[in-house]
C-alpha cells in the first residue's frame, strides 16, 4: 500500500479544505456586523416609537387631571360655576365616558359628572382599595401615578388623586372609552409618528366588547394587508389594547433572509464541490471508511445518552424562566428535577469515557435492593408534565406485592427511560402510553406500552442489534441512532434478566423488562 494517508490528504486540501477556506474567507469579509447595528437600531427606534406613544397617553390624560383638579377647586370656591364648566369640559373629551370624585377622608362620599348609572363608584373603591392604597404609597413618594382598571363591559377605568384647596385628597375615577381614546386622541399623533417610514396599529387583546373580536385591529395609519406584525407592545393606561409596529418597505427580517439565501447558495456549491470529492476520493477513503465509522458511533451515541437529561433541564428551566409556576412548592419540585437530572448528565458524561467496556460487557454496576415500583414512580413524576404538555394519555400501574430486585438503579432507570423515549418518538395518532410492573413466578417485571406504529415481525428480530434502525415509514424519518435498544439489551444481561416485545404494524408496541428476584449478583 502506498501511504493512502498522504494521498487522502494532499486531495482533501485540495478539494474540501481549500474550498472551505475560501468559503470561511468571504464570510469573513461579508461578516453581517452592520445587520447587527442596524437590527440594534431598528429596535432601539421601535422602543423610542412605543415609549413615546405610551408617554404621550400619560401626558394627555395628566393634562386631563390637572383641569379635574382646576374644577375641584371651582367647585369648593365657585360651585355656581362648577357645572357648567364641568359639562364643557366633557364636551371637548369626548371620550370620557363618566366622571367619579371620592373624599379620602369619607370615599363613601361621592359625587360624579355626567355619571352612567351602570357603575356603582361605591362598590369598584370597595373592590380596588388595594390599588387605592398603592396611590397614596406613591403620592407620599412625590409621583402621582394612574392606576388603569379594564371593566367588564371593555371600557377602562383611570384612577388617581386629586387635591383640593383645603389640602384634601380627592380619590377620581374617571371611566374612558379606549376605542376612542386611540382613535380621537391618539390617532393623529400615531400618524405623525408613522409618517412615510412606518405603519401602527392598535388592536385589542382579550376584549370583553362583544363588538370587538381578540387581536382585532381597532386603528392603522395605513392598510397592511395580512403582513405579520412582529413588533408589539401594550398600552400603558389601556391594558387590553396594544401597538403593532411595522416598516412600509422591507423589514430587518428580510434583510436577514436575503443573507441566509446567499449562504445557502454558497454552502449548496460547496456542499457540490464536496460531493464531487468524495466521488474522487472514494476508493483511496473506504479502507479509513471503519475509522470514520466508529468516530460516527461515538458521536451518535453521546447525542442519544445527552439528549433525555438536557430536555428536561431545558423544559423544566424555560418553565421557571417564563414565571409560569406560580406556586413555591411546584418551583421547588422543578427546581429538584433539575438538579437530578443535571447530576444524571453528568454521570452519563463519566459512562460515555468507557463506552469501549459497555460494548465488552466490562461495565461495572453498582447492585442494591431496589424497589421497581418506587423506581417507575419516580420516572413517572419526571415524564408526567412533558406528556401532559404533549397531549399524551400516560397511567402507571403497579402490583405494590412484587419484592424487591437486586439491580443497578441508574442502570434499570437508564433502561425503562429509553423505552419510554421510543414510546414518545413513535406515537403519532394514538398517543397513549402505559407502565405496568407485576410479577411472574420468580421474576418481576416492567411493561411499556404505546399505541404507536408498531413494529414489523421482521425487524422485531433485529431491533436490539447495534445501530440498526427501520428503513422505511416514521422509524426512518424519526431522528435516532439506533443504540436505545442495545443499551437497554446491554443492561438487562448485566441483570441475568430478559426483554421481551410484542408488536404489530399500526396498533402498538409493548417491551417488557423482567428481572429475577434470584439474589444471583451477590457479592458482585
Amino acid at each position: 500500500m502506498k501511504n493512502p494517508i498522504k494521498k487522502i490528504a494532499i486531495i482533501l486540501v485540495l478539494i474540501i479544505l481549500l474550498p472551505v477556506f475560501f468559503f470561511s474567507l468571504y464570510e469573513i469579509n461579508t461578516l453581517n456586523e452592520s445587520e447587527k447595528v442596524i437590527e440594534q437600531t431598528y429596535n432601539n427606534q421601535l422602543d423610542a416609537i412605543f415609549f413615546s406613544v405610551n408617554q404621550f397617553s400619560e401626558d394627555v390624560v395628566t393634562s386631563w387631571r390637572s383641569k379635574l383638579n382646576i374644577l375641584l377647586d371651582e367647585e369648593v370656591s365657585t360651585p355656581d360655576n362648577f357645572t357648567k364648566k364641568a359639562d364643557s369640559l366633557l364636551k371637548i373629551n369626548n371620550y370620557i365616558v363618566s366622571v367619579f370624585f371620592a373624599n379620602s377622608l369619607n370615599p363613601k362620599s361621592t359625587f360624579s359628572l355626567q355619571a352612567d348609572s351602570s357603575y356603582n363608584i361605591k362598590t369598584f373603591l370597595s373592590s380596588n382599595s388595594h390599588k387605592i392604597k398603592k396611590l397614596y404609597t406613591y403620592e407620599r413618594a412625590g409621583y402621582n401615578k394612574i392606576e388603569p382598571v379594564t371593566t367588564k363591559d371593555g371600557k377602562t377605568i383611570l384612577i388617581f388623586l386629586l387635591e383640593d384647596p383645603f389640602r384634601v385628597k380627592n380619590i377620581c375615577v374617571t371611566v374612558i372609552d379606549p376605542q376612542k381614546f386611540v382613535n380621537n386622541i391618539l390617532g393623529a399623533r400615531l400618524k405623525e409618528i408613522a409618517g412615510e417610514e412606518f405603519i401602527i396599529t392598535c388592536q385589542a387583546v382579550g376584549t370583553t366588547l362583544p363588538e370587538v373580536s381578540s387581536k382585532d385591529v381597532i386603528f392603522s395609519t395605513e392598510e397592511f394587508q395580512d403582513r405579520q406584525i412582529s413588533q408589539k407592545r401594550n398600552l400603558w393606561l389601556i391594558p387590553d389594547y396594544e401597538l403593532g409596529l411595522l416598516l412600509k418597505g422591507g423589514t430587518i427580517e428580510t434583510l436577514v433572509k436575503e443573507r441566509a439565501t446567499t449562504n445557502i447558495i454558497f454552502i449548496s456549491l460547496l456542499t457540490l464541490i464536496l460531493i464531487v470529492g468524495v466521488i474522487i476520493v472514494f476508493r483511496n477513503i473506504r479502507k479509513e471508511m471503519e475509522l470514520a465509522r466508529i468516530k460516527s458511533d461515538f458521536v451518535s451515541n453521546v447525542s442519544h445518552e445527552l439528549r433525555t437529561p438536557l430536555s428536561l433541564i431545558s423544559m423544566f428551566a424555560e418553565t421557571l424562566e417564563m414565571d409560569r409556576v406560580k406556586t413555591e412548592e411546584k418551583k421547588k419540585e422543578y427546581y429538584l428535577i433539575i438538579s437530578k437530572e443535571a447530576g444524571r448528565l453528568s454521570r452519563i458524561v463519566n459512562k460515555i469515557l468507557s463506552f469501549s467496556k459497555i460494548e465488552a460487557g466490562k461495565r461495572d454496576y453498582r447492585f442494591s435492593k431496589i424497589n421497581i415500583n418506587n423506581l417507575v414512580e419516580d420516572i413517572f413524576k419526571t415524564y408526567q408534565f412533558h406528556l401532559q404538555n404533549n397531549n399524551f394519555k400516560f397511567s402507571f400501574e403497579y402490583d405494590s406485592s412484587i419484592p424487591e430486585i437486586d439491580a443497578d438503579p441508574e442502570a434499570v432507570s437508564e433502561a425503562i427511560i429509553n423505552l419510554l423515549e421510543n414510546a414518545i418518538k413513535y406515537s403519532v395518532d394514538r398517543k397513549e402510553i402505559m407502565i405496568i410492573t407485576g410479577k411472574e413466578g420468580n421474576s418481576v417485571y416492567v411493561e411499556i406500552s404505546d399505541k404507536g406504529i408498531g413494529i414489523t415481525e421482521e425487524s422485531q428480530k433485529k431491533i436490539f442489534d447495534k445501530f440498526y434502525r427501520v428503513s422505511d415509514g416514521l422509524v426512518h424519518n424519526t431522528k435516532g441512532t439506533g443504540l436505545g435498544l442495545t443499551l437497554v439489551k446491554y443492561i438487562m444481561d448485566a441483570h441475568h434478566g430478559e426483554i421481551k416485545v410484542k408488536s404489530k404494524l399500526n396498533e402498538g408496541s409493548s417491551f417488557k423488562l423482567v428481572f429475577s428476584t434470584n439474589n444471583f449478583l451477590k457479592g458482585k
